[in-house]
C-alpha cells in the first residue's frame, strides 16, 4: 500500500504517527514539509481529501498564525491558504494520505481510520 506522511520530525504526534505506520507493517513516503513546502495544487488537494477547510487545518499553537492575523474569524480561507504556503508551519500535522483516503491525524489513532 502506496503511504506518504506530511511529516515534522520534531513534533511528538508526526514521530508517534509514523512509528504506529512502521508498526503496521508499511514503510511510507515520508515528506519534510518545513524542508520541501507545499504547493497550491498539493495542499489544496490534501485538504479537499482529508474534508478540511484551510482554517480547520491551520496550526495555532505558537506565534506564527497570530502574528500574521489569522486567528481573526473574519479572515478569509484563501488569505490562510496563502499564508500557508509561505509558511508551512501553519500547517498542523502529520497528514497522511494512503488509497484509503487522507486523514489529519489528531489525535495519533485517526491514522487507523486509513491503514
Amino acid at each position: 500500500m502506496s503511504i506518504t506522511i506530511f511529516h515534522n520530525p520534531n513534533c511528538g504526534t508526526s514521530r508517534n504517527v509514523l512509528q504506529m505506520i512502521r508498526d503496521a507493517g508499511h514503510e511510507p513516503e515520508v515528506v519534510e514539509y518545513l524542508k520541501t513546502g507545499w504547493t497550491a495544487e498539493g495542499l489544496t488537494a490534501l485538504l479537499a481529501g482529508a474534508g478540511l477547510t484551510p482554517r480547520e487545518a491551520m496550526r495555532t499553537r505558537g506565534d506564527v498564525a497570530e502574528g500574521l492575523g489569522l486567528l481573526n474569524p473574519g479572515t478569509s480561507d484563501e488569505t490562510i491558504l496563502a499564508a500557508m504556503l509561505e509558511h508551512p508551519i501553519l500547517v498542523e500535522r502529520p497528514f497522511v494520505r494512503t488509497p484509503k483516503g487522507v486523514v489529519l491525524a489528531r489525535p495519533k489513532e485517526k491514522v487507523l481510520d486509513v491503514l
